[in-house]
């Protein structure tokens, strides 16, 4: 038997990556699943942690993947060689499910996020000549020295914003707009009003509280993007796509599209560069 690697040593937001894997998994796993991410199922099983302490793994992981998947698979259905740049990475295995999503996959992937996460990743996943990873964090701006801009860009930012204070997470937006023309920017927000509820994080269990998530913009708020800064010619406000059961296939798809409540749910962001 091959020996689990050890992750216990991840702190803070990078081990909120371990939740949100734990999450996938559980739904890739189920009879029927959502989401098709074998991947992340042998992630969990070759990783010493105890996955048990976040308590709920609920089907809002494996949406949001639904969400992002989506959105890369037709950005790279018309940008074929696109650079894919997925900030904060954690333990996503959206290289794969996007590989088989589209036909003959040529896009490239690089990688970033805290040196930790980095090495845990190279241990576990398998490596692609098309895969390129940095240690750092997505707040170094070094890392857009690194992109191929050349045949297009889209950048992922999973569970990343929420974490940074408002004035990071603005100006990493407002970057992105500047340096990559004609690329898409995919990213989650929680509703406005988990900052003010819970400043201190949210618990998700009796032994594990979710970091604090000081940054959130409402629908609206989000929309005004357009308009406020340079470079962003599109927001789109993105479906939630439809789970399993009556509250995830039919309720909530259907609250989250209901014009009164919009401003006051969280969002999934995709952005257009001009």
């Amino acid at each position: 038997m091959t020996p689990k690697i050890d992750a216990s040593e991840l702190r803070g937001v990078s081990e909120t990556a371990l939740m949100t894997l734990n999450g996938r998994a559980h739904q890739a796993g189920l009879p029927g699943p959502i989401l098709h991410d074998p991947m992340a199922i042998a992630l969990v099983d070759s990783i010493d942690f105890d996955f048990d302490k976040f308590g709920r793994k609920g089907q809002e992981m494996a949406l949001r993947s639904l969400a992002v998947d989506a959105c890369a698979v037709r950005y790279l259905k018309s940008h074929p060689h696109a650079t894919v740049v997925a900030l904060a990475e954690g333990f996503q295995t959206s290289f794969w499910r996007l590989s088989e999503a589209v036909s003959d996959p040529q896009f490239r992937w690089l990688s970033v996020d805290l040196a930790p996460v980095i090495e845990l990743r190279e241990r576990l996943l398998p490596s692609s000549p098309r895969i390129s990873a940095l240690g750092q964090s997505a707040l170094d701006y070094s890392w857009m020295d690194q992109v191929d801009t050349a045949n297009g860009v889209f950048i992922t930012a999973e569970g990343l914003l929420m974490y940074l204070q408002p004035a990071e997470a603005m100006d990493l937006i407002t970057q992105c707009a500047k340096r990559f023309p004609g690329g898409q920017m995919f990213f989650d927000l929680p509703p406005t009003m988990v900052k003010r509820l819970a400043p201190k994080g949210l618990k998700s269990s009796k032994h594990y509280r979710v970091p604090p998530m000081p940054f959130s913009l409402s629908t609206v708020q989000l929309a005004e993007l357009v308009n406020t800064v340079p470079g962003i010619k599109a927001v789109h406000d993105i479906p939630m796509p439809k789970g399993r059961g009556f509250f995830f296939k039919t309720l909530f798809p259907a609250v989250w599209h209901f014009g009164p409540t919009k401003r006051f749910r969280g969002s999934y962001t995709l952005l257009e560069f001009g």
